[in-house]
């Protein structure tokens, strides 16, 4: 059997722009799930303005917003003493982001139309069919060992793309797979019936814990509550009572969920704060989840997929045309992902550490407030568009001591 080029395992986001991107620069790709699309997932269904521009080259980007995607101008932070704070994507003086809005669409709607992309681009899509093994051969990644529901067979690639998420099995096959902390676990559910929505998304910080709300399609509201891992006992009790009650911390919160209602179960991820040794192989490499993922706060776990997607996607067929998908050929993707996400993976786990606890947020939502123009652009550096290290300016940083 002649080997495919590159075998995806996952067809999420980031799996779904890597083989879309892989075909188009000529590679033969053969993408693979376990799931049958559409499908629900836990997920916070935010992409950050900047995650737009990999939509728009993948051309799906009028097709998400056809989808019903709502436009978010921004977000709010509150504090757990109710003091509160609004940034705005467009508003950071000196940085134009590529669109001044972000948009939010459920994953069932959003991962078929990027997984339609992919088999549009040349790539061959799979549903139904899962990883059971890799096949590895004196350490080097030669594909994997497929099931159905009716048969298994041997697939052979030169290379394999590990995009299967949280928990990854290619990631822990090949050791690279590590915990971190603080392990937390998310309840995510859409609602009906939440008072007060805008055009932003809603974090509300309290001790230990957080909760995001944001509109979605069709009058739907995306919650996640976000949760101590210790707490997964009291989840698996009763998952909809415990998330309704998370939800009830926050007065405002507790106020506007009145006539809430459940459009969509409660749905469970986690435990996070998953890293790897490094995001490559002999032979394989990890993009999305499957390579990191700390804290859902930031919310940049879309746009990481796809961005990821396309530099794998560079990579890869950097690598084939020379030859074999050695680690060392692939370590171009490890070096392109450190220049795209250093700044976000320092931020989301100053924001992310910082987020649960009280006087560290109601400190800094009350200087924040005094500021606008740096709340525009802490906005702005969540979305993307806007630099970490601008937030770290002498001028900026005396927001929060003066």
């Amino acid at each position: 059997m002649t080997a495919r080029d590159v075998l995806v395992v996952g067809g999420g986001p980031a799996g779904a722009a890597t083989a879309a991107f892989a075909a188009r620069s000529g590679l033969s790709v053969l993408l693979v799930d376990r799931a049958v699309f559409p499908r629900h997932k836990a997920c916070a269904e935010y992409l950050s303005p900047e995650a737009a521009r990999d939509l728009e080259a993948l051309g799906v980007l009028e097709e998400v917003e056809a989808a019903g995607a709502a436009k978010l101008t921004g977000f709010r932070l509150v504090s757990d003493d109710g003091a509160a704070v609004i940034g705005r994507f467009a508003g950071s003086s000196g940085f134009t982001p590529f669109r001044p809005y972000g948009l939010a669409l459920s994953r069932a709607r959003l991962d078929s139309i990027v997984l339609q992309a992919a088999a549009r681009a040349g790539a061959e899509v799979r549903q139904g069919v899962a990883l059971e093994r890799l096949l590895v051969e004196d350490g080097v990644v030669r594909g994997g060992l497929l099931r159905d529901a009716g048969r298994r067979w041997k697939e052979t690639a030169r290379a394999v793309v590990g995009a299967d998420g949280l928990n990854s099995l290619v990631a822990r096959t090949l050791g690279l797979a590590r915990r971190s902390s603080p392990r937390r676990l998310a309840l995510v559910a859409h609602l009906m019936g939440v008072a007060g929505m805008e055009d932003y998304g809603e974090m509300f910080a309290g001790r230990g814990r957080y909760v995001g709300i944001a509109p979605i399609e069709d009058g739907l509201v995306n919650a996640a509550a976000v949760v101590p891992v210790a707490d997964a006992r009291a989840v698996a009790s009763d998952a909809a009572r415990f998330f309704f009650k998370q939800l009830g911390r926050a007065p405002e919160l507790r106020r506007r969920m009145a006539g809430a209602r459940l459009a969509r179960k409660v749905m469970i991820a986690g435990p996070f704060a998953r890293t790897t040794r490094r995001a490559v192989a002999d032979g394989a490499l990890l993009v999305g989840d499957a390579a990191d993922f700390f804290d859902p706060f930031t919310g940049e776990g879309i746009f990481a997929a796809l961005r990821g997607g396309r530099l794998a996607a560079e990579t890869l067929a950097a690598a084939l045309a020379r030859g074999e998908a050695t680690r060392e050929a692939l370590r171009p993707y490890a070096f392109a992902r450190r220049r795209a996400f250093l700044g976000k993976w320092v931020l989301e786990r100053i924001v992310g550490l910082g987020a649960t606890l009280p006087l560290v947020m109601r400190g800094f939502t009350r200087r924040l407030a005094r500021r606008a123009h740096v709340v525009d652009l802490w906005v702005g550096a969540a979305g993307d568009s806007v630099p970490v290290r601008t937030l770290f300016a002498p001028r900026h940083l005396a927001a929060f001591v003066v």
